[in-house]
């Protein structure tokens, strides 16, 4: 009697162990509220209350916002002066034979400033139709060569400027062979105007992009192929500011590169005499070159999209809560009527 119940004991041990074994290899997850998904949430109701009391927000904000920033816009006074075509003389057939061919190419304007300018007033050069942004001329560049002195045979990138003569150029490449060679002076009364070139570029790109240690080198040496400004050879890379901005690539076909900076107020009515080399060749491809000059404000320079920006979102907000609020007010309907669902309001249809 006693073996009997000891051997169905032992049974029902042994199944007992045998349906926990599944259970404890089971894969299915512990329980918990956060896999079910049962954790509080915030699930806002859109009523038309709401939904108007946010566009009169958005148009609260925006609209001061959108009018401060275009009158900070319109406060800046800019000059504009496109010399390309003026400074071409008057029997010349062959524009692009013109520019290409050496010679003095001085040419004189006259700018009349319309309002008072407080200093610093910033120069500017501006090209339309000029793609910097093209692919093979991104490419065109060999930032370790700007860098560091001792990587100035890293020209596998600079190609179709990469030597000349089986030398290698510093700085090689298409940007640096391209670079704007245009000059400006200015004059007031007979009285120069000085034109401050120091810190035009970016700080980082001064003391991390282009070295101390790296000088030019056979840089526009080909007597018959120039293609911009030459560099002076006994200057680091690092301090030949005009490169540096030229060689921050633009994104967009027009575009403006800092010049210098006029560090003296200028009054109404003043004549500003330039007297400029026209020697970048634009002329191969439709461009456009224009002189500016500009002050700034708090929030840059001038650029009234900003501003016309937040006065449209603005404007659009103010609109559709105007709009919301007669809806509601002159058709009300019940929050969650289920008199509007489609099953309710054709029942018979399916």
């Amino acid at each position: 009697m006693m073996s009997s119940n000891t051997a169905s004991s032992s049974a029902a041990v042994a199944g007992s162990a045998d349906s926990a074994a599944p259970r404890r290899n089971s894969k299915k997850p512990k329980y918990s509220r956060f896999t079910q998904q049962e954790l509080p949430a915030c699930k806002p109701i859109l009523t038309p209350r709401w939904v108007i009391s946010a566009f009169l927000l958005v148009s609260v904000v925006f609209i001061p916002i959108g009018v401060v920033s275009l009158f900070a816009s319109r406060d800046v006074v800019e000059i504009v002066d496109r010399y390309d075509s003026d400074c071409i003389p008057d029997n010349t057939t062959d524009k692009v034979n013109y520019i290409q061919t050496p010679g003095d190419k001085s040419c004189n304007r006259n700018i009349t400033v319309p309002k008072r300018m407080k200093q610093p007033i910033y120069v500017y050069y501006q090209l339309d139709n000029f793609y910097q942004n093209h692919r093979r001329y991104v490419k065109s560049r060999s930032d370790a060569q700007l860098r560091d002195n001792s990587s100035a045979s890293d020209t596998s990138s600079c190609k179709p400027e990469d030597s000349y003569n089986g030398k290698i150029i510093v700085p090689c490449g298409l940007i640096a062979w391209s670079l704007f060679n245009d000059t400006y002076s200015f004059s007031r009364n007979s009285s120069q105007l000085n034109v401050n070139k120091k810190d035009i570029s970016w700080k980082s790109d001064r003391e991390h992009k282009f070295g101390s240690d790296v000088y030019p080198l056979n840089f526009q040496a080909n007597g018959t192929v120039i293609g911009g400004a030459s560099l002076n050879s006994s200057i680091p890379l690092s301090e030949q500011e005009d490169l540096i901005v030229w060689m921050r690539t633009a994104a967009l076909p027009t575009f403006r590169k800092l010049y210098g900076k006029i560090e003296v107020d200028l009054e109404p009515n003043d004549v500003i005499s330039v007297t400029l080399q026209n020697n970048y060749n634009t002329y191969s491809f439709n461009g456009k070159k224009k002189l500016v000059l500009s002050t700034t404000s708090w929030l840059g320079g001038k650029n009234d999209f900003l501003g016309i920006a937040y006065l449209t979102v603005g404007g659009l907000c103010f609109f559709l809560a105007l709009v919301f609020t007669l809806v509601y007010l002159v058709k009300p309907r019940r929050l969650g009527d289920p008199s509007y669902l489609s099953w309710n309001r054709n029942p018979g249809g399916r």
